[in-house]
């Protein structure tokens, strides 16, 4: 994989990622930021290749091939710090209701 974003720029390939005025848009904290970082994705000649390596190296975090990966696993979209995640919710809602 490495190999094939250091060559792209040699074979007239653009690369957002490698292009791009702020590279640490692909690993952003900010939702909003990170949906950027998809958006450029999106016309990128490697990104099936970017999102494969991706997944078979189990990143840990970041935007690779156009898709946001949190603790090794690809997620829909990043949730804002400070809010409780959804399922714990449920969960809590859950337990007061049959107390």
């Amino acid at each position: 994989m490495t190999g094939l974003l250091d060559a792209a720029p040699l074979a007239g390939l653009d690369l957002p990622c490698r292009s791009a005025i702020n590279p640490d848009l692909w690993f952003a904290e900010a939702p909003a930021d990170l949906e950027r970082a998809k958006q450029l994705c999106g016309a990128c000649p490697v990104r099936a290749e970017c999102l494969a390596g991706a997944v078979a190296r189990h990143e840990p975090w970041g935007v690779w091939g156009g898709e946001i990966f949190e603790r090794g696993v690809v997620i829909a979209r990043k949730r804002p710090r400070g809010r409780p995640r959804k399922d714990a919710t449920i969960a809590a809602s859950a337990q007061g209701a049959a107390a």
